[in-house]
């Protein structure tokens, strides 16, 4: 199974998507109960929204794999971000809002937890490291853009409703200030849309790991309500006329971030 789809450009600008796929090894599929195999938690039809990416010259690493395998955006040693909340495990056995996603007996073990680690997870952090490196070679710093999105409504993780546009910098660690007032500005030009910096979501493993501005490596999570763009229940319709507008503040949204030119630090 193929476990990464790798688009390579040119600009400064790394687009990481890695809670999107839907694809399941068939010795995990058979062991999800029903709720399991709806899959809820899925950044559903993101690969759709973000199509306009084709068209750009931007590098684009996106999981095939469904999330229930193994969640590419949890640290290897599964420690908690947000100590005292609920979250998902790194090869999670329930759903965000706490349903059991296996058949009795059917959630895997540390070794296998293990072994998903080294055909799933290491594969994706691969590709992430060997692209951030080779635009840091060619342009002097990076920009990473983690790409995600959720239902606006899961009072297991959070309480009240979601803003659409939840912009997260572990409080200002992965990236320049500079960096992060930009976004923030562009955004308020869309009063449609609510945003939130480092509200519920300030960012997981992969931007907490890899934004790294004292090494050149600037990184964003972008956390986007599924009620902009979606149905949030099954079968998860994508709603067009949504999707339409979103997808207009995106594009532009991804235009800013591609263009920012920090300050390259001094070695």
């Amino acid at each position: 199974m193929k476990i990464v789809h790798l688009k390579r450009g040119t600009s400064p600008l790394l687009i990481s998507i890695p809670h999107g796929g839907t694809a399941l090894p068939e010795e995990i599929a058979e062991r999800l109960n029903a709720e399991g195999r709806l899959l809820r938690d899925t950044d559903w039809h993101l690969g759709r929204l973000y199509d306009f990416l084709d068209d750009m010259d931007v590098t684009v690493i996106e999981a095939i794999t469904s999330r229930y395998v193994i969640d590419l955006n949890r640290p290897p040693d599964a420690r908690p971000f947000y100590p005292g909340g609920n979250e998902t495990a790194l090869c999670p056995s329930t759903t965000f809002d706490g349903a059991e996603i296996y058949r009795p007996g059917g959630a895997p073990d540390p070794q296998e937890v293990a072994h998903r680690l080294e055909a799933y997870w290491k594969p994706y952090h691969q590709a992430l490291t060997g692209e951030l490196a080779r635009i840091k070679s060619e342009h002097g710093f990076a920009l990473l853009l983690d790409a995600h999105s959720i239902r606006s409504h899961i009072p297991n993780l959070f309480e009240a409703t979601l803003p659409d546009f939840n912009i997260g910098t572990n409080d200002g660690r992965s990236c320049t200030t500079a960096l992060s007032d930009r976004t923030m500005a562009y955004l308020a030009r869309s009063p449609n849309y609510s945003k939130v910096l480092n509200g519920r979501f300030k960012g997981g493993y992969i931007s907490r790991h890899y934004g790294a501005p004292e090494r050149d490596v600037h990184a964003i999570q972008l956390e986007l309500s599924q009620a902009c763009y979606m149905t949030s229940e099954p079968p998860f319709t994508y709603e067009e006329d949504k999707a339409a507008s979103i997808r207009n503040v995106l594009q532009d949204f991804i235009r800013i971030l591609s263009t920012f030119n920090p300050e390259i630090r001094k070695p």
